[in-house]
């Protein structure tokens, strides 16, 4: 199996290689659109290969994603929290309870109880 992911990723870095030679060529990105920016007064421009900003719209996508799915899930990690928290109580809850049915027996009969 270690193999396989190591065939994937050359293949991967191959195609990555790949597209960032074939789009070598300088591309200017800009803030605003030309007429916005012009009433804004903020005419910000970057000229850039390329394959950067290709790279970069990915890797935005991903981390966007990530954060948008992290946020999605936050109620259920805070149900599971709840729920440890209430497991944890019920717990503490029934050795109490053992505790205190136990307390007359004889200490062998206790110590086989608390093991089963």
């Amino acid at each position: 199996m270690r193999y396989i992911r190591y065939a994937f990723l050359a293949a991967l870095a191959i195609v990555l290689v790949s597209v960032a030679l074939a789009n070598r060529g300088m591309v200017m990105l800009q803030l605003l659109p030309s007429g916005l920016a012009d009433l804004a007064g903020m005419n910000r421009s970057i000229e850039l290969p390329l394959f950067i900003v290709i790279f970069g719209g990915i890797i935005a996508g991903l981390l966007i994603g990530f954060v948008w799915e992290w946020l999605r899930e936050h109620k259920h990690r805070a149900a599971a929290a709840q729920r440890q928290a209430e497991v944890k109580k019920l717990e503490r809850e029934l050795r109490r309870t053992k505790a205190e049915r136990d307390k007359d027996k004889d200490e062998v009969l206790a110590l086989l109880d608390q093991a089963s």
